[in-house]
């Protein structure tokens, strides 16, 4: 017999499997001795008083052999001889399960990447953190797993419209992932894990029979009769293409040009923009849980996260991309350009703790910057004003810093009291700070709201605004400041009939498991079309 519990849990009997059994022989009022397993479906954690509980999900067997959780081996057809063929650009999260879904519907895959791969790629990583030199086609964008291979690997999403969560998720698993990421309420797998499952997904696709060119940037296309026929790489090769998945992510300013130039339509999104804060971890434990590091050790506690949302003014002030046990790390993509992004190993046990925290910008407030710096000669309808306005900052950051990526920087408390920081706390920033008034630096709105913000999420979390905290500036690519339009049923550009604008880059995913799910929306979409796929029935 197989029964469905709900069941609330200590965190230091969640610690122990006999303490669990225990506690669900007491829910259902049975002797322990006829429990023979359980699963954990869905663990959520409840920290709103001392003693720290997780909320279970589980399904129980009862004097029933317990059957341990599988999952199939991924699906993969062989595609050597395929007569069907999809082009995909770029290999982040969209790009690697749009190939992976070619896959399962029998298409050849044929991706190409601007950047390496992501063994060659940490190379490059480590030259842009100690010598202070991005090589702009590898680097914490750009590359074979996209931004969120080296850049903290959180998993969890809000966007259930765009296809199955739980069916992302179980493909990571397929591919190694520790499987408790199909029950936690925010799955993680870390930056120091993603790397050996990407390459699993990427060997995948090549015993398939699909293609993966490493260091082949797109640089133009040809179109005729409202397709795209071919592609040209830097290399000057010219790939044919009958259909072209775009997933470039939301760095490639290079792809948004070029779509301008060709008068493809293209338009301004909003985005956020602000700073990288950074407490020390020991503390945001303090205030999360209310509890001792001893109490916390004991409870078998993980290091404590944060999420915090305001309106100040009329404009939105939250926390983004929050890394328990982190460090922040450059992730420019050119030179003279500094923009910081942060992440966390599968253990989160650095001793800091750190969030984007970021302030919503439109397309009045970000031309009314840039007349103030100058350059007022901008259309105010120019679909890239908005990646103009996060240029420029990104750049005011770079000659603030002094060069070489180290960052500009000030304690939160005299951000918000604008003075400039006489020394500044220990960071995890590997190219380094330099003390400097990012209240002055950032454009005044974001300043402006962004203090009101910090005091306020002061007030939400006692001992957050504190001096022991260090805001280093700037993070600028919360997500794209361009929007690629498509076809709400067909997924393609509305110019361009096999042209498939996906996920982060076009405006249409935020973080690694909506762009995943994204890629494989638009291949089903694509199988459909070739008469592979026949979507199941919707359920009443």
């Amino acid at each position: 017999m197989q029964k469905a519990l709900q069941l609330r849990i200590t965190a230091q009997d969640f610690s122990s499997k006999p303490a669990i059994l225990q506690q669900i022989a007491r829910a259902l009022d049975l002797p322990a001795d006829q429990l023979t397993g359980f699963h954990i479906l869905k663990k959520s954690m409840d920290a709103r008083q001392r003693q720290i509980y997780y909320n279970l999900n589980l399904l129980v067997y009862i004097k029933e052999a317990y059957q341990p959780l599988t999952l199939p081996e991924f699906p993969a057809k062989e595609v050597h001889q395929s007569v069907h063929e999809v082009l995909i650009i770029g290999a982040g999260p969209a790009g690697l399960f749009a190939a992976l879904s070619c896959l399962e519907h029998g298409i050849r895959p044929v991706m190409i990447e601007r950047g390496k791969d992501v063994q060659k790629r940490r190379r490059d990583l480590a030259t842009l953190n100690k010598q202070g030199s991005v090589n702009p086609e590898s680097n914490y964008c750009f590359g074979e797993g996209g931004a969120g291979t080296y850049s903290d690997g959180k998993l969890y999403t809000r966007s259930k419209k765009r296809g199955s969560i739980q069916k992302a998720l179980e493909t990571f698993v397929q591919f190694g992932a520790d499987p408790a990421i199909l029950y936690e309420a925010h799955p993680h797998i870390g930056t120091n894990k993603l790397p050996a499952i990407i390459t699993q997904m990427r060997q995948k696709v090549l015993e398939a029979g699909g293609q993966i060119h490493f260091d082949q940037k797109l640089t133009d296309f040809e179109l005729k009769d409202g397709k795209i026929i071919c592609v040209t790489t830097l290399a000057g090769d010219k790939i044919k293409a009958s259909h072209v998945i775009l997933a470039t992510g939301h760095s490639a300013k290079d792809i948004y040009r070029l779509l301008k130039a060709k008068n493809i339509f293209i338009e301004s999104k909003p985005f956020a923009l602000g700073v990288r804060v950074e407490h020390p971890q020991s503390l945001i434990n303090e205030i999360q849980y209310k509890c001792t590091a001893a109490e916390m050790a004991q409870q078998g506690l993980p290091p404590a996260a944060y999420s915090l949302v305001t309106q100040q003014a009329g404009r939105g002030v939250f926390s983004f991309c929050m890394c328990p046990g982190g460090i922040i790390a450059p992730a420019a993509t050119e030179p003279g350009a500094l923009v910081v992004n942060g992440w966390s190993p599968s253990k989160r046990n650095n001793p800091y703790a750190n969030s984007g925290m970021v302030v919503q910008v439109d397309q009045k407030a970000a031309f009314e910057f840039l007349q103030v710096k100058g350059q007022g000669s901008i259309d105010p309808k120019d679909p890239l004003l908005l990646m103009h306005f996060q240029q420029l900052v990104e750049e005011i950051m770079y000659e603030a810093g002094g060069g070489q990526f180290q960052a500009p920087a000030q304690r939160l408390t005299d951000f918000v009291t604008h003075k400039k920081s006489s020394n500044l706390p220990a960071c995890s920033y590997i190219p380094g700070v330099k003390s400097a008034r990012l209240d002055q630096l950032l454009p005044q709105f974001i300043a402006d709201t962004l203090g009101a913000g910090l005091k306020e999420f002061g007030r939400k979390m006692k001992g957050y605004y504190t001096e022991q905290a260090i805001l280093v500036g700037t993070e600028s690519r919360t997500s794209a400041p361009v929007r690629i339009p498509r076809d709400p049923l067909g997924l393609h550009h509305p110019q361009i009939q096999n042209l498939y604008p996906a996920a982060e880059g076009a405006g249409y995913a935020g973080g690694i498991i909506s762009a995943a799910m994204d890629g494989t929306k638009i291949v089903d979409t694509i199988a459909e079309k070739l008469g592979l796929y026949r979507p199941a029935p919707a359920k009443e």
